[in-house]
């Protein structure tokens, strides 16, 4: 599994809270915890501050209590917390998967699962809702998708496609079948 871990496990940007205008950067990897800052003011006496960095071990940054209330600051309270599940080595190894893999686990849950992973994150929103994944969904529950169908479902979505009662389909494809043959009849007239 410690090979699904890059050398980066977490990384944000952010600004300090009003009026402060100061940038931070959170790195956190394998081993360290990196806290870089960059001052920015119109004061004489900031002008010349150059940006800086701190650079603990996951070890010293647990024991740091003014440096988590600096990431706390500027993070927020959850963003630490995941700092403290990553320098404890409480990783999410699901989040590290690759999308195909997702798509592949997904395809075999209940309907009411995905509607409940696509609300983890921006990320498993996306593939739950994708057209590859309800695409695969429906090929394995029809099993053989005519190329009419597949048409259709390519230009609804996918999705859209499955969850359209199965009388609508028909009007749809029946719709398309005219259209089309309109279209090639008048073509030949």
């Amino acid at each position: 599994m410690a090979s699904l871990l890059d050398d980066t496990l977490f990384e944000t940007r952010g600004q300090a809270p009003a009026p402060s205008k100061d940038f931070y950067q959170i790195i956190v990897t394998r081993k360290d915890v990196i806290f870089r800052w960059w001052k920015i003011s119109l004061r004489s006496e900031f002008r010349e501050a150059r940006p800086g960095e701190l650079k603990e071990s996951h070890e010293d940054f647990l024991d740091d209590p003014s440096l988590q209330i600096q990431i706390a600051i500027v993070f927020g309270a959850s963003t630490l917390e995941h700092i403290f599940n990553l320098c404890r080595g409480n990783f999410d190894y699901l989040v590290r998967l690759p999308d195909t893999l997702l798509l592949y686990i997904m395809s075999y849950l209940d309907l009411e699962d995905i509607a409940r992973l696509s609300q983890v994150s921006r990320r498993f929103e996306m593939i739950c809702n994708s057209d590859k994944l309800w695409e695969m969904i429906v090929q394995d529950l029809l099993g053989t998708i005519t190329p009419e169908m597949k048409s259709l479902a390519q230009e609804i979505g996918w999705k859209q496609f499955f969850f359209t009662n199965k009388l609508q389909l028909q009007l749809q494809l029946r719709r398309r079948r005219n259209k089309s043959a309109g279209s090639s009849g008048s073509q030949s007239d």
